[in-house]
């Protein structure tokens, strides 16, 4: 794990034991510092996924800050940490960054989403918060690009000079991106925000605000997209739970015995 805030081991991810402000300085830190870094936004999906993929599970740990998406996750880092630990998700964190540096003179760039979303995102939040500057979107083609499309995104990202690149691409998807385009991009930091794109852009709608304490996101977003999400949470939500009671009676029991 890189240096940076502490963190708290849940089932092998690192997560950052943040809130809001505590991100926002991080990332206010590399970029005055000229550090060149990556921030993964991770839930539960993110967590077990990493489970069966070591390389997935690697990235996480190597990133500058992995921020708890998810309240399952949130409520096992103050579990086994004892610290306080807030929700930091992609839907929330990208509007607050971008009011946060309205006025800093930072660059942005939106990498990700089917055509027209990024430019979408671009043209709300420049309106919401005069001042945040967009130097650039791309969206990517939905196949994996060829070597020399790859190239020729990379040198469109770093000729237009942003600070940050906002990344919406899905989970594992944009942690893969970010990982294997740091050391080739000149950008500060990369930030993965997977459906933020979609919200932030007003083309899908964000769950009720009473979901999102008790940990039932997730429950809305399967309502809504049962054809795509069903898999995906018919598998995440029962291993999640079973593997988090696991660790938690485990560091209990350890802690007993070494208080015994």
């Amino acid at each position: 794990m890189t240096a940076g805030p502490s963190r708290c081991s849940v089932l092998g991810v690192g997560v950052s034991l943040v809130d809001m402000d505590r991100a926002i300085a991080g990332i206010d830190r590399w970029i005055a510092e000229g550090r060149r870094d990556y921030v993964c936004v991770t839930g539960a999906h993110g967590v077990i996924e990493s489970q069966s993929d070591p390389e997935l599970m690697a990235i996480h740990n190597a990133a500058g800050l992995v921020l708890p998406d998810g309240m399952p996750v949130v409520w096992m880092a103050r579990a086994l940490s004892g610290q306080p630990v807030e929700r930091v998700c992609g839907f929330d964190f990208l509007p607050a960054f971008a009011a946060h540096s309205a006025g800093k003179g930072y660059r942005h760039f939106f990498y990700g989403g089917a055509p027209g979303i990024p430019e979408a995102l671009r043209d709300r939040l420049t309106r919401a918060y005069p001042g945040f500057e967009v130097v650039g979107t791309l969206s990517p083609p939905f196949r994996p690009p060829t070597p020399e499309e790859d190239a020729a995104m990379v040198g469109t990202i770093n000729a237009a000079r942003p600070d940050v690149v906002w990344v919406g691409l899905s989970t594992p998807k944009q942690e893969r991106w970010m990982a294997g385009h740091r050391d080739r991009l000149e950008a500060t930091v990369l930030i993965g925000v997977g459906a933020a794109f979609d919200v932030g852009a007003g083309v899908k709608t964000r769950a009720p605000r009473w979901t999102h304490n008790l940990g039932l996101e997730w429950l809305y977003r399967l309502i809504n997209e049962p054809g795509r999400l069903w898999c995906r949470y018919a598998t995440i939500v029962p291993a999640f739970l079973f593997l988090a009671a696991g660790q938690l009676i485990v560091s209990r029991l350890t802690r007993g015995s070494r208080s015994g």
